[in-house]
């Protein structure tokens, strides 16, 4: 989307005395309404549902006259479009990150805005704030508060008299009925490495609980040298990325997120695990779709298993900006938190966000079981948002997706994340 804001600029002709005040005061207003007329970008990586946040963008503008947006879409590893552009000094304006790990990088390069004081961050919930935090302040808004896990189809499951399972072995039962039946279990997604990340650190998060150590704690021991990715029972943790690959589709390897959505919404699979980004735009394709979202169960005793939930993205505001620029992208920040902004992020980019009083009944029955499971169970955070990006992006999304693929052993995988771990903490 490109919009640009046209002032006219008009002739300035010498008339007697007695008929200079009423054109030179027209005139005065127009010089002043071009000066304070200012063009923002705004990069964001989440490609679901680009229409409603153009449609936000334009609620924003229509408040905010001589403001102006411009979007810039960089959807996958977009942290070296970045780094060049950050080395440049030319950063966009509003940058949408994901929580912890991009904010706390940079924050300490000293790319981002303090936000600490702005009055965007009074109506953000306490809980979400240290998604933002470097040294003691928040340098980003705290946006979606989203959660990663089975996305299934009640419908199927209710044709075949099936549950959702609440332990790992009920899901290894529920995929050998799908499966004698001609449905694919779980829609593939293994042509991008990005969900396979999501799922391998999401199963190591939950797994840590069986040593009775927390994302943090675990996070805190890779950084000091004193862990190793391989601390977990990494045979269960591989054998659980087998189980999921065995119940794909044939063609895993040639699917994308269009075609696991497209699997998922025809009916031709019965789960998919992905976040509820992934629901909006497979309800698009049906819109009849009736689902249900649930942890993905790791162990046998249901009161373990728990959805891998936190915030999601955050927007933050370039330091290398100009002060008048950095003032029009607050205001911006503080629309997103307001009442209206809080809404229209509701209703048009159909994402859940993290301020008080939030109402996502809209969003349809996957979302109200979101917010439900967290309330009576808790979440495991993103613990892959709090990684070094580096180890995230390059050891842990092809890791898994070239372990998921045979064409990686697992202790290969186990030995690149320690390995990039280590160079990134020194």
């Amino acid at each position: 989307m490109k919009k640009f804001v046209l002032a006219a600029t008009a002739a300035l002709t010498l008339l007697p005395l007695t008929l200079t005040a009423w054109p030179w005061g027209k005139n005065k207003k127009k010089k002043a309404s071009n000066a304070s007329s200012v063009k923002l970008e705004m990069y964001y990586y989440k490609q679901e549902n680009q229409e409603g946040l153009k449609n936000l963008v334009k609620a924003f503008e229509k408040e905010n006259p001589g403001v102006t947006v411009d979007l810039l879409i960089i959807p996958n590893d977009a942290d070296a479009a970045m780094s060049a552009r950050a080395a440049q000094g030319k950063l966009p304006d509003i940058l949408q990150m994901q929580s912890y790990s991009r904010v706390q990088e940079y924050a300490s390069k000293g790319y981002l805005v303090d936000l600490t004081n702005d009055p965007s961050m009074k109506n953000v919930v306490a809980s979400a704030k240290p998604s933002t935090t470097y040294n003691g302040k928040q340098y980003a808004l705290p946006m979606d508060y989203a959660g990663i896990g089975i996305i299934y189809n009640k419908d199927i499951f209710a044709k075949y008299g099936l549950k959702a399972p609440t332990t790992y072995r009920e899901l290894q039962n529920v995929c050998r009925t799908l499966k004698s039946n001609g449905i694919v279990p779980f829609a593939a997604l293994l042509k991008e490495n990005w969900s396979a990340g999501h799922f391998i650190t999401m199963i190591h998060t939950a797994l840590l609980a069986e040593q009775n150590v927390s994302a943090d704690a675990f996070i805190a021991a890779m950084n000091n040298g004193e862990a190793s990715y391989g601390d977990v029972d990494t045979s269960k943790l591989f054998s659980i990325l087998d189980f999921y690959r065995d119940n794909m589709n044939d063609n895993a390897a040639e699917m994308g997120g269009g075609e696991q959505q497209q699997s998922f919404a025809k009916g031709e699979s019965a789960m998919m695990v992905q976040g509820l980004w992934a629901y909006v735009d497979a309800l698009k394709l049906n819109p009849s779709l009736n689902a249900g979202f649930i942890p993905f169960p790791v162990y046998n005793d249901a009161s373990m298993n728990k959805l891998y939930a936190d915030v999601d993205s955050t927007f933050g505001i370039s330091a290398q900006s100009s002060p008048e620029k950095q003032e029009a992208a607050k205001k911006f920040l503080s629309f997103l938190a307001s009442d209206k902004g809080s809404k229209l992020w509701v209703s048009e980019y159909k994402l859940t966000n993290s301020f008080k009083g939030g109402d996502f009944s809209s969003l349809g029955v996957p979302y109200d079981d979101l917010m439900k499971s967290v309330a009576a169970k808790g979440a495991n955070p993103w613990a892959f948002s709090q990684y070094p990006t580096q180890v995230f992006e390059d050891a842990c999304k092809n890791g898994a997706q070239q372990y998921m693929m045979k064409t990686r052993s697992a202790e290969d995988v186990i030995s690149a994340v320690d390995q990039m771990w280590e160079d990134a903490a020194n």
